[in-house]
């Protein structure tokens, strides 16, 4: 499961998560993020039991991508214990999101 991450939900979800979070900033109108979409649903599904896995829509959630230095889209934040451990700039293979889940779980 994806979850939709906003700024009124980023604490909850993310930074007080139990669990290992993969959070992914994207933006409707970014192409290498639509080729990323189905990787990070696939993960979320994949994972579900053992990590959380979010996506924020850069363009409704500005100060989640101000606080965390986002400049280019698709960014994926590896998050645990509430802070960033681990990240992936640009598209990526599927297999290499995952060994760094399977890295944090």
């Amino acid at each position: 499961m994806t979850i939709e991450v906003t700024e009124s939900n980023f604490d909850e979800v993310v930074l007080k998560s139990d669990k290992p979070v993969l959070l992914d900033f994207w933006a409707e109108w970014c192409g290498p993020c639509r080729v990323l979409a189905p990787y990070v649903k696939e993960i979320g599904e994949e994972f579900a039991d053992r990590a959380v896995v979010g996506k924020v829509d850069v363009d409704s959630n500005p100060g989640i991508s101000a606080k965390y230095g986002i400049r280019n889209i698709p960014t994926i934040l590896f998050f645990k214990n509430g802070e960033v451990v681990d990240k992936q700039v640009g598209a990526a293979p599927k297999k290499q999101l995952v060994d760094k889940m399977n890295a944090l779980v």
